[in-house]
């Protein structure tokens, strides 16, 4: 009766039968023994047919928890001999992609990492947590062998930091499927060329790439010009206005040595005018009042210029009112926003194309604050092929159901 109930709960099917269950109280331990039926004969993956019993091993495979205790599968694994004499061994349908592990098991632990620490999940499910990272870094690599490139044509590139100073990863990303695609270390022009390998070995067409959006690095602009030739190359509006409030801050910071005034006027400058209090607004207004005498001022409106003019659509207006902003800032005291101006004009057709294409790396840039909270949530990750692994978990959209029925 016991052993009907536990194969219709495991769902084991003939050839194979529960033999056995033996609970042990003082561990907490359940062990379920499973046997196949003498005379049994066994398919192998690849080979035609059903084949013999050559002989057994005994192999232990963590299952899910039968309620709080700990639950093991003792199965009694045939070793079947094929046509041409070899010895192969069975491999049952329940068992899971890393040895010593069930489906469900793993598919549980799944579940869990892509909401936790590796070292949380560790102590949910009693596991070391190299164990754990194993079993997640397993079903990546397997889940990426299947993934398919070739419905790809825009793609968007940015960097991250690894760890403190100057080790940095890169990622690529779909950028109308919001998906990592490749995830690899350094920041240099051999990043592309690795990139492009990789996409053409899942079925990317790297000449049908039409765009691709990235930082002003000129190593990342590098790379694109020699591996991808056909992208236009996007420099979004987002990271302009980023390099101009930048700019607003250093000439705040400059001004408010000999004028005390600008104290306390940081956030109001950096932040949108419209998403400020009452208050705060009409400060900043008596602060741009002041055009004429306060540097920061003009550099703030600087910077609302520029962001007017990139939102606008018309290509050709777009192009000429940059170059004219850019001659106005030339001219004018506003030291930090001449930065703004001469990268604008090195980088001018890149900026323009924004333009065209509407193509941002935003989601690349809460994808990097989504793995900075895990990596702080972790104290860390210590090589790099976890974070690869916990960069894909988060944000690969990965399809784990092809490498297990129970993964979601």
């Amino acid at each position: 009766m016991h052993a009907k109930l536990f194969e219709s709960a495991l769902g084991i099917t003939a050839p194979w039968r529960v033999r056995d269950v033996q609970f042990d109280a003082v561990n907490n331990v359940l062990n379920i023994h499973i046997d196949f039926t003498a005379g049994s004969r066994f398919a192998v993956a690849g080979v035609d047919g059903e084949h013999p019993v050559h002989d057994t091993v005994t192999k232990r495979y963590r299952h899910l928890n039968f309620f709080q205790h700990e639950c093991f599968l003792e199965v009694r694994v045939p070793r079947v001999r094929l046509p041409e004499g070899s010895i192969r061994q069975v491999e049952p349908d329940w068992a899971g992609k890393l040895s010593g592990f069930t489906l469900l098991f793993e598919a549980l632990v799944m579940v869990l990492c892509r909401e936790m620490p590796f070292n949380a999940v560790a102590r949910v499910v009693n596991l070391s947590w190299h164990r754990v990272a194993a079993i997640a870094k397993r079903y990546v690599d397997l889940a990426l062998d299947q993934a398919d490139f070739s419905d790809v044509t825009r793609l968007a590139v940015d960097e991250t930091s690894r760890a403190r100073g100057h080790d940095y990863i890169t990622l690529v990303a779909d950028a109308d499927a919001r998906r990592v695609l490749f995830v690899t270390e350094g920041r240099d022009a051999a990043t592309l060329e690795a990139f492009v390998e990789d996409f053409a070995a899942h079925g990317g067409e790297p000449q049908a790439v039409k765009s691709i959006s990235m930082d002003m690095s000129k190593a990342f602009i590098k790379g694109a010009e020699k591996n991808l030739p056909k992208a236009t190359i996007t420099f979004d509006k987002f990271h302009i206005i980023a390099h101009a409030s930048a700019a607003v801050d250093r000439m705040r910071r400059i001004e408010q040595r000999t004028d005390p005034s600008l104290k306390g006027l940081r956030w109001k400058l950096l932040r949108d005018r419209d998403s400020l209090k009452p208050e705060a607004r009409a400060d900043l207004d008596a602060l741009v009042a002041q055009v004429a005498t306060k540097r920061t001022a003009r550099a703030w409106l600087y910077k609302e210029q520029l962001r007017e003019i990139l939102g606008r659509k018309q290509v050709n207006v777009v192009r000429a009112m940059l170059r004219q902003w850019a001659v106005n800032v030339m001219r004018s005291r506003v030291e930090p926003m001449k930065e703004v101006a001469r990268m604008i004009r090195n980088h001018l057709e890149g900026i323009v194309a924004w333009t065209r294409t509407r193509q941002t790396n935003g989601f690349l840039e809460a994808l990097n604050g989504l793995f900075q909270s895990a990596k702080r949530k972790a104290r860390g990750y210590g090589t790099f092929s976890t974070i690869r692994t916990v960069v894909f978990m988060i944000a690969g959209k990965l399809d784990f159901g092809k490498v297990n029925p129970h993964a979601v």
